[in-house]
């Protein structure tokens, strides 16, 4: 199992030893990058050249890394943005302190902390809503595995309740809490509160490493594989530096996500992550596969690809910290969209990418993968929702459904007493936007469905779309969002139910702008915001309908199928594509047999 010693070895060293170690690292890389044989399996390395390899970033005081000098033409705004000032100060050095100071008419009047509000924050995990809340802002907490305890949601129940009706807050699509409301004076004593029930929200947002996901039914489930739980918590620890900040790994060129698997469902979505640890078996010893690349933009998408790696399981941290060095030193900083990960794998190709992070390994050695991963490819992915027995005899887990991942003060209480009362005070938040409660005892499961909440708000036993239902923040709150979202999603699903009975669950996403958050590409019917003229030729919110995305082993990613469609005219299309693709059957049919 994984375990906190190999961490230590992986933390920021002093800023001192790094320069100087990394200085050996960096003409290292160069001259083997050009002296591979032509018969070795990496050969194409030599058509990379050396120039290409040297590292574009070089530590400075403080430990921050900063790009150097003669790799600063070309740059996108964000990049131009860190090299005005380190995001990171406003965190380690304080800096919030005195910005939340400044009122918010001072703030604007000045570039620099204009920037500080707008962008750097988000390196705190905190995003201001200038467009639709001004002077408000979105927290992004960092949750491994989406576990989460009472104590903890109480806070940041508390927190929301404070500001009334801005004040709410979202089960997200990486297994994760945002707080919506907060106000840049609170954020002082809003940090320290989350750092006295065990949160942070540090390096959740921006070019950073996003929240580690992990099985939500991790320790419980009858079938999982592995508990993913330590392996999720010692990345988080990494990432963060114990939640004291990681500035080695905090200025990357665009953002990253990693997840561990631990049952043959997938729940992780191994597929769409930059790094996804898949448990494998290799001469005898227990591990984990690795997958790279899988990402979601605007232009492009892509799945992740094998590495043709596998690490054991008690030292996962060496091979993050590698591939996220190889991504710092050699990603491209220009265009925005062609920044992730992957676009650096195409560039270098596998082999040479591989090479790469082989360098950076601690002894210059990364295993090639074993045979075969531990996921039963046949395996028929299952509902959590509802009730479902634990691998502790006498308990059971219940998965409720949060309608679109939105919840107020209100309902975030009455989970904390849910799971005090009737589980062991913990909470688990899962990547479709809902929340399982464990540990509940076997002969306290009927007065918990009972309990007005599970009646009235979270059912245990949603409707077949409505289960399956994501949806981002839309443009309620978040201000690239093209159209609105969330109740929108909710209103059509609705009526469509009213047309047509579907025979199995069909999973809906909707995002309100090509960024994804909603994830539509991995949707059975996903839907992108968009803007179109309507058949009088008004400009109308529309969307683009995306069909056929798979989750599982034969995972898949969606395409278009149609473009471009009023919002107002998509029930009646959805209804059809229904009946033609998911077999559902007319209402009226439906109800003539009857």
């Amino acid at each position: 199992m994984a375990s906190s010693a190999s961490l230590q070895r992986f933390l920021p060293p002093s800023p001192h030893a790094a320069s100087s170690s990394s200085s050996r690292r960096r003409s290292g890389r160069a001259r083997a990058a050009v002296s591979m044989p032509s018969s070795s399996p990496a050969a194409a390395a030599s058509e990379v050249s050396a120039e290409r390899l040297e590292p574009r970033v070089e530590q400075r005081e403080g430990g921050y890394w900063v790009l150097k000098e003669k790799y600063r033409t070309g740059l996108n705004p964000q990049e131009k943005v860190k090299l005005e000032k380190e995001p990171m100060g406003l965190f380690m050095e304080d800096g919030i302190k005195d910005l939340a100071k400044i009122p918010m008419e001072e703030i604007d009047a000045a570039k620099l902390t204009k920037d500080d509000v707008d962008v750097r924050l988000k390196w705190l995990g905190l995003f201001h809503r200038r467009k639709h809340q001004y002077g408000r802002f979105m927290m992004r907490l960092k949750l491994p595995n989406g576990v989460t305890t009472s104590e903890q949601t109480r806070y940041l129940a508390s927190v929301i309740e404070a500001y009334g009706e801005d004040g709410c807050a979202d089960v997200t699509t990486r297994q994760n809490w945002q707080i919506r409301g907060v106000t840049l004076p609170d954020m002082p004593a809003i940090l320290e509160g989350l750092r006295s029930v065990g949160l942070t929200s540090l390096q959740s947002g921006m070019d950073n490493v996003r929240n580690p996901v992990g099985n939500p039914l991790a320790g419980i489930d009858p079938d999982e594989i592995v508990d993913t739980r330590p392996y999720t918590n010692l990345l988080s620890s990494y990432i963060t530096n114990n939640s004291q900040g990681n500035p080695t790994i905090t200025n990357l060129p665009r953002k990253w996500n990693v997840c561990v698997i631990g049952s043959h469902d997938l729940y992780e979505h191994p597929h769409i992550n930059d790094l996804a640890y898949m448990p494998a078996v290799k001469d005898g010893k227990f591990g984990f596969n690795l997958l790279v690349g899988g990402f979601i933009s605007p232009k492009r998408w892509g799945e992740a690809l094998p590495l043709d790696a596998w690490v054991p399981g008690d030292d996962i941290i060496p091979v993050c910290k590698a591939i996220l060095e190889a991504f710092r030193d050699l990603g491209n900083r220009g265009n925005r969209q062609k920044t992730r990960m992957m676009w650096l794998i195409d560039e270098l190709g596998m082999e040479v990418f591989r090479s790469e992070i082989e360098k950076r390994m601690p002894n210059g050695v990364l295993e090639r993968a074993a045979a075969e991963d531990l996921i039963d490819k046949k395996w028929e992915r299952r509902d959590y929702l509802g009730v479902h027995p634990q691998k502790q005899e006498g308990l059971s887990y219940v998965g409720l459904h949060v309608p679109v991942g939105r919840l107020q003060a209100s309902d975030m209480f009455e989970l904390a007493r849910l799971a005090d009362e009737y589980g062991s005070g913990e909470l688990r938040l899962t990547v479709e936007q809902n929340i399982v409660l464990p540990n509940v005892k076997n002969e306290r499961l009927d007065a918990l469905l009972a309990e007005p909440l599970l009646q009235e708000r979270l059912s245990p036993r949603p409707s077949l779309l409505l289960k399956g239902l994501v949806a981002c923040t839309g443009n309620q709150f978040c201000g690239q969002a093209i159209i609105e979202t969330k109740a929108r999603a909710l209103q059509v699903t609705r009526d469509v139910e009213k047309r047509v009975s579907v025979p199995r669950p069909v999973r809906m996403h909707w995002t309100g702008c090509p960024n994804s958050c909603g994830q539509v590409q991995v949707a059975d019917i996903g839907f992108m915001g968009c803007l179109t003229k309507d058949s009088e030729g008004k400009v109308v919110e529309a969307a683009d309908i995306f069909v056929g995305g798979r989750v599982g082993s034969d995972s898949h990613l969606a395409d278009v199928y149609k473009k471009a469609v009023p919002c107002k005219d998509l029930v009646p299309i959805v209804a059809d594509l229904l009946v033609e693709r998911f077999g559902a059957v007319p209402r009226e049919r439906e109800e003539d047999e009857e």
